[in-house]
């Protein structure tokens, strides 16, 4: 299998990199954070690097790209751990493309790529726990037009956010639904994340919706797995940035007159945090190869793979931070914010006791990354 990038994906990578370290640096980090944890502007600057229209095909105005570009964009943006719900945009444009009707299409992808219009998937509940098949929303429909009420959590952005793509249970089924956050019956409650990015809590009551699909079920799984492949990615280069943060800051700090970084069993613990985010890298490149893979395949493959991500994060934020020292949690030292975006990122799309539980659940007769 060749893992080499294509000429035009390393000019992709490069073009973000250099918007991430130019245009995305710490302190427009903390000043976004501060005026609320989402920047339209910056959203903006994203959709201009033509990457809100990745997954959006070129007739609708996108790129027409791939899972592996995908992958190299949100591997970038994780490295300035960039906040604006990218991956959501990634969800919305590959579901609105692969099941709305032409109509819905028309009028929503050139916007969606464009970065006018900003959709994310609203479908976490209270009572859900990560579980796909359990959804208290309902949708009915009266004289042709669908309504929609129940409440969604945890929506990226939901208060800034144009329109949600919505899971609901329609006669006894889930069906998929995009709703626009002005609609009557539409309230969002905004609030800051862990990591200084913006969510919401979304209630619909009787909240017109336009029809995605009757088969929500499956087409929701999908999109949840775009958003996984895309965490995994974002989450290796917020992790490839933790260690060359902390190996920076062990080459200049210096106890009984040397550098720590000449401490062997530091050196260890380095060389241990480099381990995990290479096992984490080729469980993202894994991620992303499976996405087009047919459904219980893929789904299998994406629950090993955040279950990594999962073990991985966790070993390298906390590795990072002990090795800093006190000056690891303190806020104004950027590498506290690394720790929590990396903390937020492993309850993202469900967390890795989750994922150990659907790897569990779907183990075969023979076990393993290859079976």
């Amino acid at each position: 299998m060749d893992f080499d990038f294509t000429d035009d994906q390393e000019q992709l990578r490069d073009a973000v990199r250099k918007w991430v370290d130019k245009g995305y640096d710490f302190e427009r980090r903390r000043s976004i954070t501060a005026a609320g944890g989402f920047s339209r502007e910056a959203y903006g600057e994203l959709a201009e690097l033509g990457l809100a229209g990745l997954y959006i095909p070129e007739d609708d105005g996108g790129l027409g790209m791939g899972p592996v570009d995908g992958m190299v964009v949100m591997e970038e943006l994780g490295r300035g751990m960039v906040m604006e719900p990218l991956a959501h945009t990634l969800i919305a444009g590959a579901v609105l493309a692969g099941h709305a009707t032409d109509a819905l299409k028309a009028s929503w992808l050139p916007r969606i790529a464009s970065g006018e219009a900003l959709v994310v998937l609203a479908h976490q509940e209270r009572s859900a726990r990560y579980r796909l098949d359990t959804c208290a929303a309902t949708a009915t429909q009266a004289g042709g037009q669908w309504s929609v009420s129940g409440t969604k959590s945890v929506v990226p952005a939901g208060d800034h956010a144009d329109a949600f793509l919505v899971p609901a249970m329609a006669g006894g089924q889930m069906a998929l639904f995009l709703v626009e956050r002005t609609v009557a019956g539409v309230t969002t409650r905004g609030y800051l994340t862990q990591d200084g990015a913006r969510a919401a809590e979304v209630t619909l009551n009787n909240a017109p919706a336009e029809l995605i699909t009757q088969d929500g079920a499956s087409v929701l799984a999908h999109a949840v797995d775009i958003g996984i492949a895309a965490t995994c990615a974002e989450a290796v280069g917020v992790m490839d940035k933790t260690l060359a943060i902390t190996v920076e800051y062990m080459n200049t700090r210096k106890q009984f007159g040397v550098a720590i970084s000449s401490f062997q069993a530091l050196r260890h613990r380095v060389a241990d945090m480099k381990m995990q985010l290479e096992l984490a890298r080729s469980m993202s490149y894994y991620a992303s190869l499976k996405l087009n893979a047919p459904a219980d395949e893929r789904r299998r493959a994406l629950a090993r793979a955040k279950y990594q991500m999962g073990v991985s994060m966790r070993f390298v934020g906390q590795q990072a931070v002990q090795l800093h020292g006190g000056i690891g949690v303190t806020d104004e030292y950027i590498v506290s914010h690394y720790f929590k975006k990396l903390t937020q990122l492993e309850m993202t799309f469900g967390d890795t006791l989750h994922h150990l539980g659907e790897v569990s659940a779907r183990m075969q007769d023979t076990a393993g990354v290859f079976a």
